[in-house]
């Protein structure tokens, strides 16, 4: 049963989240109170901090023995987990604008589009040439590099599963912003990993 409660706690926080920075709700947002929606992004942030700390406190109380202990010729697993999170993480700070992303930019200039540059172009260059969301790629990855017992796989499958929508989510987003050129970029660069496929998009 506790287990159970952990993936509603999970499920409520990611569908909320997820709905707050929904296209509906920003768009609905943006065109009836715009002088009000430059505020939604950091009260957005304020919230889904405040709110994840009750979810992450009966995670951390659950505990038990771990399922997954990458041990012996498996412990390489998660080192190379760890350095290629911290890479994608510090690959992308180089090119997001913090200001953007913390909404505090909007507060100054009334800035609020979908991208996090500073000046609202689509940047295409760097880690984003390899990787089109590159802090999406390494919170998948930084979940896994650590012994995992039943709450952390639950734990894990509902962060990757929500960090797939979210990505999903914004670049409807960027394609309503930028249209056919963000579609180019789907199809040059993949999604997350950059592994080659012949068709569609990449992830």
């Amino acid at each position: 049963m506790k287990y159970i409660f952990l993936i509603i706690l999970w499920a409520a926080w990611c569908a909320v989240h997820s709905g707050l920075i929904s296209l509906v709700l920003t768009e609905r947002l943006r065109k009836g109170y715009p002088n009000l929606f430059r505020y939604h992004r950091i009260l957005y942030n304020l919230f889904a901090v405040a709110t994840l700390l009750p979810v992450l406190l009966y995670y951390y109380s659950l505990g038990g023995d771990p399922i997954i202990a990458w041990s012996g010729p498996w412990k390489t697993i998660p080192i190379m987990f760890g350095i290629s999170s911290v890479i994608l993480f510090v690959s992308g700070g180089r090119r997001y604008d913090f200001l953007q992303f913390l909404g505090l930019r909007q507060l100054k200039n009334e800035n609020t589009c979908s991208v996090l540059t500073e000046d609202c172009s689509l940047d295409t260059r760097g880690i984003l040439s390899i990787v089109r969301h590159p802090w999406y790629a390494g919170g998948m990855l930084i979940v896994w590099a650590r012994p995992l017992d039943l709450s952390d796989l639950l734990t894990n499958l509902i962060i990757c599963g929500y960090l797939i929508v979210g990505a999903v989510l914004e670049e409807r987003k960027l394609k309503r912003q930028f249209g056919d050129q963000y579609t180019a970029y789907q199809r040059r660069v993949p999604m997350f990993f950059p592994i080659k496929r012949r068709s569609g998009n990449r992830m």
